[in-house]
């Protein structure tokens, strides 16, 4: 492989998807310029097909606009697109008890809560990326207000429902892991002790709880100490998590000037994911394993959504950074290849959302409360950063 001239390719590539693509796409379909924020409930052509609001992609569009403007070029239209989402989210999505709303209306009314916290994170990283992109400090301190906020309700016994009744006790990955990146997403912008210690406090988690050598995994649910939960859902392997989890840790590692017990850390999550999650068959990364082979409980399990293909095309080109292995840069050929050769949608733009195992389309639509401009437009950002400082440092 040519190294230098794979990387300015792909630099160029993600570039363009971006800047001429996904963000003219949202821009048209899905902001909201009479109310503020933005819409993601989106069919194939970019066809409106349901004005619920979902909270998180105020947040997460808020962030992109902003990361976007910050990184790629200073398109004025992005700054305003982050403002207009930033508004939104503080006009009508904190209830009065200071937690966050999952749905809205179009207009802001709420529609439902939940018992989850990502609501507040991505606020929060959305606002301390305008800060960076304008320089208010403000912005920067809200951000900060809304984490520790965010770390009260869930050490605060009884505030937040528990996933399951008392008879099962149990620690979930995902917000250990988020709480990493949206730690490190502030501290760019204002100083904390509690940021570094929420950072250190999910790895030593992470270390503790989460990763079992005896599977060569790491779990989605584990019992308070760890425990392995022996049923369906206690099994779990999310590969698209846990390969995202090592692309986080990458980016701390990188932060304690190449710490190498945390790269080493990261580099055994990512090899182990990507062999529970890569499909030796058909390619891409299915969704969910069993850590001891039975059959996966979840209807999805065998499908390749998009978020987890973007997840290992930054922790692979990470990995290559980091290391200078090509085994690295080879897996972010399989699996850059295999996405863009089955997401995009050549006819009306932006990326499918999910595919059936083989890669056939299931469903159209661009855009639901879970699906719109976040992982693939951070993927084609952090992705070309990558590309471009892998080829500045040869």
């Amino acid at each position: 492989m040519n190294v230098t001239e794979y990387l300015t390719s792909w630099s160029a590539s993600y570039k363009d998807d971006l800047v001429n693509n996904i963000m003219p796409f949202w821009l048209k379909n899905g902001l909201d310029r009479k109310h503020g924020g933005v819409y993601t409930c989106v069919d194939r052509d970019g066809t409106l097909m349901d004005t619920t609001k979902s909270v998180w992609f105020q947040g997460r569009f808020g962030f992109i606009s902003a990361y976007a403007y910050n990184h790629i070029e200073k398109n004025p239209e992005w700054l305003e697109a982050s403002k207009s989402c930033i508004d939104f989210l503080e006009t009508h999505c904190f209830d009065k008890d200071g937690h966050m709303f999952f749905e809205v209306t179009e207009d802001g009314r709420p529609l439902r809560k939940r018992r989850y916290v990502f609501s507040e994170g991505f606020a929060a990283i959305a606002l301390a990326e305008y800060a960076a992109a304008t320089g208010e400090k403000i912005y920067a301190e809200r951000a900060l207000e809304i984490f520790k906020r965010t770390q009260y309700f869930l050490n605060t016994p009884g505030l937040l429902e528990p996933k399951y009744l008392p008879a099962l006790e149990a620690r979930g990955h995902s917000i250990t892991m988020i709480l990493i990146n949206t730690a490190a997403r502030i501290r760019e912008v204002i100083s904390d002790p509690v940021l570094d210690r929420q950072i250190d406090e999910s790895i030593a988690a992470l270390r503790k709880y989460f990763i079992h050598p005896e599977f060569k995994a790491l779990l989605e649910m584990v019992g308070p100490q760890g425990e392995l939960i022996d049923t369906c859902n206690g099994r779990v392997i999310n590969p698209g998590h846990c390969i995202e989890t090592a692309w986080f840790i990458m980016e701390e590692a990188r932060y304690r000037n190449d710490d190498n017990e945390l790269m080493q850390l990261a580099l055994q999550i990512l090899d182990w994911s990507w062999e529970w999650g890569w499909d030796k068959e058909f390619g891409g990364i299915i969704n969910f394993r069993d850590c001891r082979n039975f059959p996966p409980q979840d209807y999805s399990q065998d499908m390749k959504f998009w978020w987890p293909q973007t997840e290992a095309i930054i922790a692979t080109l990470y990995a290559y950074k980091m290391t200078c292995d090509e085994k690295y840069l080879e897996m972010h050929k399989q699996i850059s290849e295999w996405t863009y050769a089955h997401f995009p949608d050549k006819e009306y733009g932006e990326w499918y959302g999910y595919l059936h195992r083989d890669g056939s389309v299931a469903q159209p639509a661009k855009g639901n409360i879970f699906k719109g401009p976040f992982h693939i437009p951070r993927m084609m950002i952090r992705s070309h950063l990558l590309c471009e400082e892998i080829l500045k440092s040869r």
